[in-house]
């Protein structure tokens, strides 16, 4: 017995780590591109440790770019999608919960998983006619796409699970709908809010499909401007392998710190919901 559970933990290692390193070895070798010069970048073969780190490369992402303004664009962006998110999910969640309503939350699905571009060209004629274009609201509002279906799927699974007889209870005492929601059911859910919030803000900060489109030199997110810094002329692989990191960092350190809040409100929503 205790030898096949030696051999399913070795196995399982060996799947996870199969699955982990391609993940791991191309992180290693963007932090290697960052800190080499070009020269280093394009030997042959392929040096991983450079003899001395091209610091410079950082410096020239912030000298030449206005890096600053497009990471306050992203947290403006990021903050506005997923606030107005939390607003309008989490009480949409607990409509759909309670009024058993399955084909609401299948059309949710569904808007899931239609692709963004879908809802970009009606919504590009409509803030061109609405004049927003060059202010950050169109992001904002365009990124509800993505991070309003999520709240939504999520805050279901929660309210699903939470036991009628307290809300009963509160009603027979004379609360209000509302009171119901705010005082007895948010409060049980709130594992599944900072879920949903951590999701909304890595899912809103890593998208530059709809910034391509909808920003300008002045509204740029942190993604946008990685991209533009692109070109089929001469690509400088240290500075956009920099700039890629400076990116990556803070949707990283969010989810190293938040790991297991995601996955015990994910597993607990899972296991309730079923």
């Amino acid at each position: 017995m205790m030898k096949r559970k030696t051999i399913d933990r070795i196995g399982l290692f060996f799947v996870a780590l199969v699955m982990v390193s391609p993940v791991i070895l191309f992180f290693l070798w963007m932090i290697s591109l960052s800190l080499k010069y070009e020269i280093d970048n394009g030997a042959y073969p392929p040096i991983l440790i450079p003899e001395r780190f091209a610091w410079s490369n950082y410096l020239q992402v912030f000298q030449e770019n206005n890096f600053f303004l497009y990471f306050w664009n992203s947290i403006l962006v990021t903050g506005g999608a997923t606030l107005l998110a939390l607003l309008i999910g989490v009480p949409a969640g607990y409509g759909i919960a309670r009024l058993k309503a399955e084909r609401s939350a299948m059309v949710i699905m569904i808007a899931r998983m239609t692709p963004g571009l879908s809802f970009l060209i009606p919504l590009f004629l409509l803030f061109q006619w609405l004049n927003l274009l060059g202010t950050l609201w169109p992001q904002i509002i365009i990124h509800l796409v993505v991070t309003v279906p999520i709240v939504v799927w999520i805050m279901i699974g929660y309210f699903e699970t939470t036991p009628m007889e307290l809300e009963e209870a509160a009603s027979i005492d004379g609360a209000t709908p509302w009171q119901v929601f705010r005082l007895v059911a948010l409060p049980i859910a709130k594992p599944g809010i900072v879920v949903a919030f951590i999701l909304s803000v890595i899912f809103s900060w890593n998208n530059f499909v709809f910034g391509i489109v909808l920003a300008s030199r002045e509204t740029r997110t942190l993604p946008v401007a990685v991209y533009n810094m692109l070109s089929f002329e001469q690509v400088s692989w240290g500075p956009l392998a920099a700039a890629a990191l400076i990116v990556t960092l803070p949707v990283l350190v969010l989810t190293m710190f938040a790991q297991r809040q995601i996955v015990a409100g994910l597993t607990a929503g899972a296991v309730k919901g079923g």
